[in-house]
């Protein structure tokens, strides 16, 4: 089963922990309703979509709101302190959280004590603090951007803040900045770099690239990187191997968008309504 973890940018939402179902409407979590515009909303979704394509259960998420004062992100990170040790899942797909490295130590802590140990992956505000932590070789993939990237890459940076320039968001430098990040230990076993050429990479080299379909109308649109990182992990809960999923995982959100035909007004469930339609064309080039 697939858990994702993160925060809802609405001040005092409430702890919520369940299945995360989607029907083109709001998300609903544990039978209360989540707008999905972009961030862990969309990436639920996306995964939510997915899962049911492929006949899977609704992954399991947990949320609690928090607009910056980490107090959602710290209740969220005692829930799964206490309960992740007993729990069955085998995949934890970690998003926006405020990073804190000793609640991220607590957290992945409780992670290695699950039997059998499931898979980690990382995005967004809690791959932030897993670098920080100096533990990011514990994680099986790291979903970053090329500004992301850039802060893995830097050795001396404690905090994206800190981000020497001269590393910062160039797209020609991907492959140079992973394997820099993996020089250092600053990157989990596996990335995908999201961008207008996204990268698959395991160990520092680069397995394989998606550039196609390609809507420049999508940049326009927050969430799409939270929506590929979604059909990812629910790729990889289906038993992908984590390559071949991220691979495959990219392709769906591109062919979504195209499907999507998108404006500049266009939001992130609309391409999320295309998942289904997107990964049944993808599994038939596969031969699948």
């Amino acid at each position: 089963m697939l858990a994702v973890i993160g925060t809802l940018p609405e001040p005092g939402a409430p702890l919520l922990t369940g299945p995360a179902a989607w029907d083109g409407g709001p998300l609903s979590v544990a039978g209360t309703a989540v707008d999905v515009a972009r961030g862990t909303p969309a990436l639920l979704a996306a995964a939510s979509a997915t899962a049911l394509a492929l006949g899977r259960s609704a992954p399991h998420a947990v949320l609690a709101g928090d607009i910056g004062r980490g107090d959602g992100s710290r209740a969220v990170y005692a829930h799964l302190e206490q309960t992740l040790p007993s729990s069955p899942f085998s995949v934890l797909a970690f998003h926006y959280l405020q990073p804190d490295v000793d609640w991220h130590n607590k957290v992945l802590f409780a992670a290695q004590a699950m039997r059998p140990r499931p898979l980690l992956l990382a995005d967004a505000g809690f791959m932030y603090a897993a670098k920080m932590s100096g533990q990011a070789t514990e994680y099986d993939l790291f979903t970053p951007d090329a500004g992301e990237l850039a802060f893995l890459a830097d050795e001396t940076a404690p905090h994206p803040f800190y981000a020497r320039g001269f590393l910062l968001s160039q797209e020609n430098r991907v492959p140079e900045l992973i394997r820099r990040a993996h020089v250092h230990d600053n990157a989990a076993r596996h990335l995908l770099v999201k961008g207008v050429t996204d990268h698959v990479a395991r160990g520092g080299e680069i397995l394989g690239s998606v550039d196609a379909p390609s809507e420049s109308a999508l940049e326009a649109m927050g969430g799409t990187g939270d929506t590929l990182t979604g059909v990812t992990a629910a790729l990889i809960e289906a038993g992908w191997n984590i390559p071949r999923a991220c691979l495959a995982g990219a392709r769906v959100n591109r062919v979504a968008g195209a499907l999507l035909r998108p404006t500049p007004a266009s939001q992130v469930r609309e391409l999320i309504a295309h998942i289904p339609e997107a990964l049944e064309t993808v599994l038939r080039e596969e031969g699948l």
